[in-house]
């Protein structure tokens, strides 16, 4: 029985200001003034515009859930209130623009934000729209939650969707675009966002589908039909998904193939670290060097350059990259058997770095080429078939994430994989009941690293050239967040990860300077809201929660 919190309005006035606190850091580091330049629906509402708005909407919402026992007149006047302390850290800002030259301190707080948060109004009345505004967010914010459970998620969804198709309108429109014709654009879209009338038109559509649970009801007629006719429709359904995927490239066009071959080649990437760090449990911070032995292996073996050793395919030189990637993954595994937590991470992060300054050193120049790397790699190539461009070379990179896929799922359900879950419980225990560590660890290790290896190999081919500094800690970072941010262990949660953390960032790529920022951000709100992940595995989430579960009634 979850805990009963007695009402406070101190608690109520912290939830205000740190809202309030929020936006002012968001505007403080520009990515308010930067991000108004995204316009989702017309000219008039931009991201900008939302990051302003949700300081004190979300202190309203965290207000409701803090206190879901009181009553709701109550509590939307704690919302009321919540919204308005949200307000009071713009206001000072805004006040002390005034007064005195606050730009000398915070570069980022100039006069188009002052404009922006009081809404191009003047600062008095700009002031008091924002006060009231931030009021009624607040309200609303904790109103949401009050809303009956089947009304809230129709209305979430339709906000969230009409608002990412705004956000990405520019993306959506080129879909549309290549393969319906310039009209669809031009009546959805202005300016690179939705016009108004659409983004209503595009609400009122999904607000019906989710709250007529359209999905649901389709779902159980399914489950209606005899379990022959339901395999039939089941097998229909994963064809017509198969030649989605199979002919994506030439329906979303050149820019999203770009894209989709990186979320493809960290997908890859991240099934291999989901070995190492969600089965078995073993924090490895030095994965891209895996990686850089892929690339270079593919780089040396099929370089036309000097320093290439030629008579060598990308068919051929790919499982040899994949062996090396194996190979070194079983040399770094022998130093580490005893270590655990957080040693394992540093000794693997040093790893990591010592593979990168050598492939730099003057050293290996001669046979890695230093800091000038190795160049004229050339694409796949099969018989024929060149695959030289992004529509092309996203089939290699499609059949090596299936592959990592396949793998990771029969390993999963394996003895193998009951042995890494064991491990990753408790060590001591897991030994204790006959598993061998050393050999446990070792192919994990060599597991991860083949994996990591073919994503470089691939890497290699498609940029055609290869340096010391594509392969920084960064690489590692990024695979370890998107295990975090999917769920620990999941195989799904991998390829939703990549989605969220490479795939949504290469879109938005004038924002890129944020990009470190909202990685910290989404993580830290992760760990809080959700630390098991978007798509957890069952397991792993039963240890999450094992001691809410736990918990006497009460």
């Amino acid at each position: 029985m979850k805990e009963i919190n007695p009402f406070q309005w101190k608690t109520v006035l912290q939830y205000g200001l740190i809202g309030g606190l929020v936006t002012l850091y968001v505007s403080a580091v520009g990515m308010v003034e930067t991000f108004s330049t995204r316009n989702l629906i017309g000219t008039f509402f931009s991201l900008g515009d939302v990051m302003i708005i949700l300081g004190a909407l979300g202190a309203g919402f965290l207000v409701r859930r803090k206190y879901a026992q009181e009553p709701g007149n109550k509590i939307l006047m704690a919302g009321v209130v919540a919204g308005l302390v949200a307000s009071l850290p713009l206001l000072v800002v805004i006040g002390l623009t005034q007064v005195m030259n606050v730009r000398a301190v915070f570069s980022n707080i100039s006069p188009f934000l002052i404009n922006q948060l009081t809404f191009e109004a003047g600062v008095v009345p700009g002031s008091i729209i924002l006060v009231v505004l931030s009021g009624v967010l607040g309200a609303l914010g904790a109103a949401l939650d009050l809303l009956p459970d089947r009304f809230q998620g129709a209305l979430t969804n339709g906000l969230v969707w009409t608002l990412l198709i705004g956000l990405f309108s520019e993306n959506v429109g080129q879909i549309l675009q290549e393969n319906f014709g310039r009209g669809i654009v031009s009546l959805l879209f202005q300016n690179k966002s939705l016009n108004p009338f659409s983004a209503i038109v595009l609400f009122l559509i999904i607000f019906g589908l989710s709250y007529f649970q359209v999905g649901q009801k389709s779902k159980s007629r399914l489950q209606a039909l005899p379990a022959g006719r339901q395999k039939q429709v089941q097998y229909a359904g994963y064809v017509l998904l198969g030649l989605v995927i199979l002919f994506l490239p030439q329906l979303v066009g050149t820019f999203l193939s770009q894209v989709l071959f990186l979320v493809g080649l960290f997908v890859i990437m991240g099934l291999g670290l989901n070995i190492v760090v969600g089965f078995a449990g073993l924090l490895d911070l030095g994965y891209v060097a895996f990686f850089a032995f892929g690339a270079y292996t593919m780089g040396l073996l099929t370089s036309t350059g000097e320093l290439g050793t030629g008579g060598f395919t990308f068919i051929t030189a790919l499982p040899i990259a994949v062996v090396i990637g194996v190979l070194f993954g079983l040399i770094l595994g022998f130093p580490v058997l005893r270590l655990r937590g957080d040693y394992l991470a540093i000794v693997t992060l040093g790893f990591g770095e010592i593979i990168r300054i050598l492939a730099l050193s003057d050293w290996f120049k001669p046979f890695m080429g230093g800091a000038q790397g190795v160049l004229k790699i050339p694409p796949p190539q099969f018989g024929s078939l060149i695959l030289d461009s992004p529509q092309d070379i996203y089939y290699p990179v499609l059949i090596g994430a299936l592959l990592a896929g396949f793998v990771s799922i029969r390993l999963r359900t394996s003895r193998l994989g009951r042995q890494w879950m064991a491990m990753r419980e408790d060590e001591d225990v897991a030994e204790a009941m006959g598993i061998n560590l050393i050999q446990t660890k070792l192919l994990a290790f060599a597991t991860g690293a083949g994996f990591s290896a073919l994503a470089g190999a691939i890497y290699a081919s498609r940029l055609g050239t290869i340096f010391p500094n594509s392969f920084g800690l960064l690489i590692s970072i990024n695979a370890l967040a998107l295990i975090i941010v999917g769920g620990m262990g999941s195989i799904p949660g991998v390829l939703v990860g990549a989605f969220i953390l490479v795939g949504m960032p290469e879109l938005l790529r004038e924002f890129a300077e944020y990009r470190l920022l909202m990685y910290g951000i989404l993580l830290i709100v992760m760990m809080l809201v959700k630390p098991e992940g978007f798509l957890p595995e069952e397991v792993h989430k039963r240890e999450l929660h094992s001691s809410e579960e736990l918990a006497p009634a009460e």
